[in-house]
């Protein structure tokens, strides 16, 4: 939804930065990735840290992309990277949250982390599956980037059990808006 309404709005405040960063866009897109892992091993640690490296992660997922289009490297190699290092940076994430909140015998918490999860996982595969059948599918209210806001609102504030109650209800949601998306236009 984000990207849809906001498209690459970043793109020209940002690229003068961007065009001093030496680094490749790939490289930009791993070092964000290794940046999430990290995050991800210091969230049971400390929650408050843990968000403010998903945060940090979270620039250079922006980066990237800023990078490639400004620079005029994009290429589809690195869009598939980018997508594939997003899935296990959503894997890693929830994961850590369902453990922090394992630990602290929050049990429902943990069950909802990965069901966001799943649901977050089932949002790329539709659109995945829609583009393999010659489909667009850009659509939904609970797409990578307002996930990642949510998380990194969830692990500052502390309320994760609430936030994770929306991210599952609208992650599940969006998938049911894809699949309806790709009907309509399959029966046009």
């Amino acid at each position: 939804m984000l990207s849809a309404k906001l498209g690459h709005f970043l793109d020209s405040p940002l690229s003068p930065i961007v065009k001093r960063i030496p680094l490749s866009p790939d490289t930009l897109t791993i070092i964000g990735f290794l940046i999430t892992v990290i995050a991800a091993l210091v969230i049971p640690l400390n929650i408050k840290l843990g968000g403010i490296l998903i945060l940090i992660g979270g620039m250079f997922d922006i980066l990237d992309g800023i990078a490639a289009r400004t620079r005029g490297k994009t290429t589809r190699f690195g869009a598939f990277l980018d997508s594939v290092l997003d899935r296990y940076s959503d894997a890693f994430l929830f994961l850590a949250i369902a453990w922090y909140l394992a630990e602290k015998g929050n049990h429902t918490g943990a069950l909802l982390s990965l069901g966001t999860l799943v649901g977050a996982f089932l949002i790329s595969y539709t659109r995945a599956r829609a583009e393999g059948l010659g489909e667009s599918c850009h659509t939904g209210i609970m797409e990578r980037p307002e996930r990642i806001i949510l998380l990194i609102f969830a692990t500052l504030t502390g309320w994760l059990v609430p936030v994770l109650w929306i991210m599952l209800i609208l992650t599940h949601i969006t998938v049911i808006q894809r699949i309806y998306h790709v009907w309509r236009q399959m029966n046009r």
